[in-house]
């Protein structure tokens, strides 16, 4: 299998592991990236607050760039922020008319412009669907059975463009998780608002959407994320969190392909636990 690559300015910042963690864990399945060229930022949550042609010339660059390398791959996103902006744009690209129109003529003036050939893929679709938990399975090198996880998707890989999973009762991590002998945590929180980024904004709010997130994890050894927003409001605000619920709420937070990589077999240093804000000493004893 062989897809293009858009990883988007997270991975290569604040979320550096869930970069790594997936090139190592697709390479260990023999699955290969291309790395988008000179791909640039897909406008992430600023840019539709300033301008709604902005929000749609950013990413479609980065299609154009996937159209111009002429191998006519899916583009793998492992960023849900950057799947949403992305599919939008391909979505107004294939619309045709006005909207196809105003972004073509942003790109002319980079020698750019965008067909809407290219498929945007989250990184959860390609997991669930291209691979499997049954390839999963058959490739499993490290048990992690008696593990509890709780899969959290969040709101962008879902909503509203779904593509591959029920937005209201998501399901597309559960057979991953069962492959590598875990359980899936039983819980209901799996597709509610981290809050996003008003966390910073309506911090207020913030804290109390992750609260309710972790209080509904509680009795799950981690809760696994595929989206950098998440995974930081998760991890980085769990003391505030505990302080407002009067409890303590930490948690282990991993990245899916940090934990199916240490399944795999691969080591804390391949899918860099070192980075994460949250890991518990008891699930670093037993993913060693």
């Amino acid at each position: 299998m062989r897809y293009s690559y858009y990883p988007g300015c997270s991975l290569e910042g604040t979320a550096r592991e869930y970069d790594v963690s997936t090139r190592a864990f697709l390479g260990a399945l023999g699955v290969d990236l291309v790395d988008l060229p000179d791909w640039t930022c897909c406008g992430a949550t600023a840019a539709p607050a300033v301008s709604r042609l902005l929000t749609l010339a950013l990413p479609a660059r980065n299609l154009a760039l996937a159209e111009a390398a002429g191998e006519d791959l899916d583009i793998l996103v492992p960023c849900s922020a950057c799947y949403l902006n992305l599919k939008r744009a391909e979505e107004g690209v294939r619309e045709g008319g006005e909207t196809r129109r105003e972004i073509n003529e942003v790109l002319a003036e980079v020698g750019l412009t965008c067909r809407g050939t290219v498929r945007v893929r989250h990184l959860l679709d390609v997991l669930s669907r291209d691979l499997g938990g049954d390839l999963l399975k058959s490739r499993i090198r490290r048990s992690l059975s008696g593990l509890r996880i709780a899969p959290y998707y969040g709101c962008q890989c879902l909503r509203p463009y779904a593509e591959f999973d029920d937005p209201e009762d998501p399901r597309t991590m559960e057979p991953l998780i069962r492959a590598t002998g875990a359980e899936v945590f039983p819980w209901n929180a799996g597709a509610h608002c981290c809050g996003a980024s008003h966390m910073t904004t309506k911090p207020g709010i913030g804290i109390e959407l992750v609260a309710g997130i972790l209080e509904a994890a509680a009795g799950a050894d981690a809760i696994v994320t595929v989206c950098p927003m998440c995974q930081m409001n998760l991890e980085a605000y769990q003391e505030k969190a505990s302080k407002i619920r009067g409890r303590d709420l930490k948690a282990t937070v991993l990245y899916l392909p940090q934990f199916l990589g240490l399944a795999l077999g691969l080591s804390k240093e391949d899918v860099r636990l070192d980075l994460n804000l949250a890991v518990g000493e008891a699930f670093k004893v037993k993913a060693a």
